[in-house]
């Protein structure tokens, strides 16, 4: 007897790709790093929502998410400030005042200011966490998918790999469709076009993050 029956493990695939590649915060993050700052860079982002990812799928099967909707209080603090933190980033972007800013051809001669990788880890982090919806889908899919009959551990790691697989790759799909969007832009005076772009979405997310 295996794991997962395959029967249940094909539904599972099936529901959490549609789940993972429908737009929500984190592909339009990703989106939008790709933008701005390329596919290879945006990696450091994914890897954050990656950890966020799991933390939530296991926090949903122990019970904790439970928990965290009796004190709704402190996750919307924690929703503001996430908000606000992606908010601030984007006005960066918007005023091309470094960041996550593309430079323009005439000026790219690696002084262009890019984001620290632990600050793009800490951006995904926050966002797959503090995403609501993200909590209400684990809570909703997740649980159905575990039997009660069989080893919980084995299961749930076999479950959360086939997450990040999946999230991995809607997030490379939209990294990438961003930077192609860039490079068709990206022509001298397009650059600040670009940039604005890219903030006005980094602004939309920390708005849907706090008030989603």
């Amino acid at each position: 007897m295996g794991v997962i029956d395959v029967s249940v493990l094909a539904l599972f695939v099936s529901t959490f790709f549609f789940v993972s590649i429908t737009p929500g915060m984190c592909m339009t993050l990703a989106l939008t790093l790709g933008m701005s700052i390329g596919v290879r860079r945006t990696v450091w982002m994914m890897i954050g929502e990656l950890a966020g990812v799991a933390v939530g799928a296991v926090c949903t099967v122990l019970g904790i998410a439970a928990l965290m909707l009796q004190y709704p209080a402190v996750f919307q603090v924690f929703k503001y400030c996430g908000g606000a933190y992606l908010a601030w980033l984007g006005i960066r972007m918007w005023r091309d005042r470094g960041g996550m800013v593309m430079a323009a051809p005439e000026d790219r001669d690696g002084s262009a200011p890019l984001p620290q990788r632990r600050a793009l880890v800490l951006q995904g982090f926050v966002t797959a966490v503090a995403n609501p919806k993200g909590w209400a889908f684990f809570i909703a899919l997740l649980p159905p998918f575990i039997d009660d009959q069989r080893p919980l551990l084995p299961q749930l790691a076999v479950l959360i790999a086939i997450i990040l697989l999946l999230e991995t790759l809607c997030m490379l799909i939209y990294a990438s469709g961003g930077r192609t969007l860039s490079g068709l832009l990206r022509r001298g005076e397009n650059v600040r076009l670009v940039n604005r772009i890219a903030g006005t979405l980094m602004l939309g997310v920390g708005a849907w993050l706090a008030f989603g």
